[in-house]
């Protein structure tokens, strides 16, 4: 059953948002351990505001479990999203020009994470959550979806450009570079 995430998901999801993000999990957390990482995220999880709250979040729901989530949303809307975050690490880390970086463009709905767990891989929960990314985008108006993968990921790579996206161009996050891989939808 694909649905929207709901709080009692927080375990399950924070552990795919970890397994996804891993470097990117430390950097939006502040944490250095996998366990401090994911109770971060899971904090962010059940919060009402922020790119990491369970309001941009859709999950496919297998047997009573969550077999894979996927993260949206409009890429006008990631300032306001980040917003929580950056307050949160500002006051964590005592710095009040901590930024992240610009994944998102303003006319793009943009899919920030998607993962599977891997005891559901390969079975098209993938595909069947970007489609979901896909009518989400296309109901809200928007002509074209977008995400990052990181340049070394030749799987994923390989299976947005199966997809549809193509490189638009390449983006720094947390020091690493990723492809910015758009694809234009119909309205």
């Amino acid at each position: 059953m694909l649905r929207h995430a709901k709080k009692e998901d927080g375990p399950e999801v924070s552990r795919l948002l970890y397994d996804a993000i891993h470097d990117i999990a430390h950097q939006l957390t502040g944490q250095e351990t996998e366990a401090d990482a994911l109770d971060v995220l899971e904090k962010f999880f059940v919060q009402e505001e922020g790119r990491l709250s369970y309001h941009q979040m859709l999950v496919k729901e297998v047997n009573g479990e969550v077999a894979g989530v996927v993260v949206s949303y409009a890429g006008s809307d990631a300032a306001i999203l980040d917003k929580p975050i950056i307050d949160y690490l500002r006051n964590l880390k005592n710095d009040p020009n901590i930024v992240l970086d610009k994944e998102a463009d303003e006319d793009e709905y943009y899919i920030d994470t998607l993962s599977v767990s891997p005891a559901y891989g390969r079975r098209g929960i993938g595909t069947e959550l970007m489609i979901a990314v896909e009518n989400e985008a296309t109901n809200r108006n928007f002509t074209r979806i977008a995400l990052a993968v990181d340049i070394d990921n030749a799987g994923a790579y390989a299976l947005y450009q199966r997809s549809g996206f193509i490189v638009d161009k390449e983006i720094p996050i947390n020091g690493h570079m990723y492809y910015h891989m758009v694809k234009t939808i119909s309205l």
